[in-house]
């Protein structure tokens, strides 16, 4: 079951697309139009007819007609129409599609199908055409026609050639191929010597267009064919004078011909032309030809009556006239040096060719003498060469030379060349403006004095010497203020402009001046060097740009700085500066820098410099040296005064008694040589202290025992606590101790505190009965040795006799004893 109601709506469209495709709805839709060609942008009327009746599988169900327009949808309204039709009306208010198609859809049970479509074209009427004419052709006389057409119609538009010739129906001439807009009458429809009327038609659907109607005779817009130059040559004796011979086409041989002559040299700039030419074969002669020129000829013809068109020009025939010796005299110029060795003068003369019209052909050479040319002797000659200078060596006081040009033909007049000195009055002023980019114009106010002439020299400025070579010209009219100058000229490079005014017998200083043709922006800044930097302060500089790569004067230089918080700052310096001081800057920060070079048309950046201020200026760096250096002689002086003056030094530095030097190191008991050696620790011992003083007390009577033997110990008290020691006592009487005989014998233990980082254990006194124990005596005692290192019992080690309870006295407590050799004053009492 459901198997089969899925496939039901497939079927259903099936059978829907089987009855409704094209060839199935020719008899149940229909598809009208208002026109299917209408003016572009004006509305466009439809309509779409369903016969349901007519439309199987359209009868039960609701039609639903909808529209599109190409892809675009279009609303269209729908009604039943009479006979169980449904029709849907359709108003586009504005169609402004050239070509569209709409198509009528049916919608039913979910289904769309296009039933009818109709095709809109939108346009203008055609446009009218122009410029209507005609060419008669006489090689096969067929008249062709051209014209130009007019706006695009955005339609199909037939264009024909209309002709009527007298008292005859208009027939269509000939018909375009194509989109072309010229087509050709062929002579069986021509009517030759006699007017005929054409016009140009265009038609489409919206309208006809006629082009204006050209009556003409076929004869009148004839083309003759062009003639041909049969011969060229001079004519004897007139040596500027030459003859031609032509001969018309055979085309036109029967016709009143009218005809051109135009001619030119390669260096001409336009042509030559010769008119009122008649006759149909013949010769022509001209005159005022330039003498060894190389000269291009041709010819045209039309009829005499003025009508129709020129025919092609002829092909050209080349001619060179003969030459004759040069004419006129030469322009030169020179500069005299410093006379040599020999007392020669070093000349260096420089001149300009000669005029094509005063050359007569083709200069072969030019020669410089120091003496005119005489009839039967010819003079010697310093120079002969094929250039436009020449430097040669003259006799001192030489003041005329004699330059002079020569072709195949013969050798010209000498030119008079007289060396003056340039000492004259110079120009009042002189600048220089752009004529274009290959051109110069140079303007100055003319000396007090007047001048007879002027001589402009330039040349191209570069930074590489001995690269650029100088120009020169002559203006020969005094009375001038102005000149063009126009040999070498490029854009972009500078050139320095000298005017000479040339007097009578002397020629003036000259005045200076640079320009350029044309400026644009420099082809680059340059690199900016740190010349010295502190703390707000930093001065810079860098190597101008050379002149090639200027491209123009430069107006300024431009300096920016910028620190890491973008704060920018910028300053203008003169084009003539080379450096530059930044001031103002903030103590040990980092900015970028970088330089823009101007000019009139421009400006370049150059790259960044990267700079860091400095913390301290260097006076201030030098003020802390010299401190620093002033505080270290103090020390050392200061030092000198403490080694040198003892009372300072025992202010600083006292003197500490050496116990190795003292009573006690001489003489030590028996007993404390029995007491085990303690070893010195690693590292120095810290302020000495008194730990553990014995006094030993003899009895009356007694002797002491002889040296090298000990006495035998008495019996130690039972108890629990030891015998309380002696106290401290000093008696005077003979006996043969340290203090003489019969005296009580006192030593003293002297015990140090441990080394700076040893762990001692608390002293305590402790008390025993007994005889005691002398001291252990170093036999070799170094200089201020502490007596813990000299064999002294340790702190709190019972056996030494008294073990000491409170801290130990330090040395101060052994005033009034023998140390280091020397006995203090005792009062007996104790220490």
């Amino acid at each position: 079951m459901a198997r089969r109601g899925a496939g039901t709506p497939f079927l259903l469209r099936l059978s829907l697309l089987l009855l409704l495709h094209p060839g199935g709805t020719l008899g149940c839709a229909l598809v009208a139009v208002g026109s299917p060609v209408v003016p572009l942008g004006s509305s466009v009327t439809a309509s779409c007819t369903i016969w349901t009746k007519l439309c199987r599988g359209l009868e039960q169900g609701k039609v639903q007609i909808t529209w599109m327009l190409d892809n675009e949808p279009m609303a269209g309204s729908q009604c039943q129409g009479p006979g169980g039709t449904e029709v849907s009306n359709l108003t586009l208010p504005q169609f402004n599609r050239a070509q569209a198609k709409l198509w009528c859809w049916v919608e039913w049970n979910g289904t769309k199908q296009r039933v009818g479509m109709a095709e809109i074209r939108a346009g203008y009427p055609p446009a009218k055409p122009f410029n209507l004419s005609c060419i008669l052709n006489l090689s096969d006389y067929g008249l062709t026609c051209q014209w130009e057409p007019g706006a695009n119609s955005h339609l199909p538009t037939s264009v024909a050639l209309k002709c009527a010739r007298s008292r005859a129906q208009a027939v269509t001439c000939c018909t375009p191929q194509g989109s072309h807009s010229h087509c050709t009458v062929p002579r069986r429809l021509l009517q030759l010597y006699r007017q005929m009327e054409l016009w140009v038609s265009a038609t489409n659907a919206l309208g006809t267009a006629e082009s204006e109607h050209l009556c003409i005779d076929p004869m009148d817009v004839a083309k003759l064919d062009p003639p041909a130059l049969q011969s060229i040559q001079s004519i004897p004796f007139q040596t500027d004078c030459i003859a031609l011979a032509w001969e018309v086409a055979r085309s036109s041989a029967h016709m009143e011909l009218q005809c051109e002559l135009r001619y030119r040299a390669p260096e001409d700039p336009a042509w030559a032309v010769v008119t009122d030419i008649t006759g149909q074969t013949g010769t022509a002669q001209r005159c005022g030809f330039l003498f060894g020129t190389r000269y291009h000829f041709q010819m045209r013809c039309r009829r005499s009556s003025a009508r129709g068109y020129w025919s092609e020009w002829s092909p050209g025939r080349n001619y060179t006239t003969h030459e004759k010796a040069p004419t006129g005299k030469l322009d030169a110029w020179w500069s005299v040096g410093p006379a040599g060795a020999g007392g020669q003068l070093e000349v260096q003369l420089r001149w300009k060719a000669p005029r094509r019209r005063e050359a007569n052909g083709r200069v072969l050479g030019y020669r410089v003498t120091l003496s005119p040319r005489r009839r039967g002797r010819d003079p010697p000659t310093v120079c002969n060469t094929t250039h436009t200078q020449c430097n040669f060596s003259a006799p001192m006081g030489t003041r005329r030379v004699y330059l002079s040009a020569y072709n195949a033909a013969g050798e010209s007049a000498a030119t008079e060349v007289t060396l003056l000195e340039r000492k004259g009055q110079p120009l009042a002023g002189l600048w220089a403006v752009p004529g274009d980019e290959h051109s110069l114009w140079v303007h100055w106010e003319t000396p007090p004095a007047p001048a007879a002439a002027y001589v402009l020299e330039w040349q191209r400025v570069s930074s590489e010497p001995g690269r650029c070579s100088t120009c020169w010209q002559m203006e020969r009219d005094g009375a001038t203020t102005a000149a063009l100058i126009r040999d070498s000229i490029e854009p972009f490079q500078r050139y320095n402009i000298s005017v000479y005014p040339l007097y009578k017998d002397a020629i003036g200083v000259p005045v200076h001046t640079t320009a350029y043709s044309k400026q644009k922006a420099p082809s680059y800044a340059p690199k900016l060097h740190l010349k010295s930097i502190s703390k707000s302060d930093a001065e810079l500089c860098w190597d101008p740009v050379p002149v090639e790569m200027q491209n123009g004067f430069i107006t300024s230089y431009t300096i920016f700085w910028a620190n890491s918080t973008a704060e920018v700052s910028s300053a203008a310096v003169n084009p003539s500066l080379s450096s530059f001081v930044i001031q103002d800057l903030k103590p040990s920060t980092l900015y970028k820098v970088h330089i823009m070079a101007s000019t009139a048309a421009g400006g370049t950046n150059g790259t960044s410099l990267t700079l860091v201020t400095t913390v301290l200026d260097d006076i201030e760096i030098q003020f802390l040296f010299l401190t620093l250096g002033l505080i270290f002689v103090l020390l050392i002086l200061l030092f000198i005064c403490f080694q040198n003056n003892g009372r300072v030094k025992q202010q600083f530095w006292p003197s500490v008694p050496d116990p190795a030097n003292s009573s006690l190191g001489k003489w030590v008991p028996a007993e404390l040589q029995q007491e085990p050696l303690q070893g010195p620790g690693v590292r120095d011992p810290g302020p000495a202290t008194i730990s553990t003083v014995t006094v030993l007390e003899r009895a009356a009577g007694k002797q002491p025992p002889p040296r090298g033997k000990e006495p035998p110990a008495p019996a130690e008290p039972a108890g629990p606590f030891p015998a309380p020691a002696q106290p401290y006592v000093r008696q005077s009487g003979p006996g043969p101790g340290p203090g003489g005989s019969g005296e009580p014998v006192q030593y003293a233990r002297v015990v140090a505190d441990g080394y700076r980082g040893q762990q001692l254990v608390p002293p305590r006194l402790h008390l025993r009965s007994g005889p005691a124990r002398p001291l252990l005596r170093d036999p070799g005692p170094r200089p201020y040795q502490n007596l813990w290192l000299l064999g002294a019992a340790p702190l709190g080690c019972p056996g030494t006799g008294i073990c000491p309870e409170e801290p130990p006295a330090t040395f101060p407590l052994l005033q009034g004893l023998r140390i280091g050799g020397a006995e203090e004053p005792h009062d007996g009492r104790g220490c």
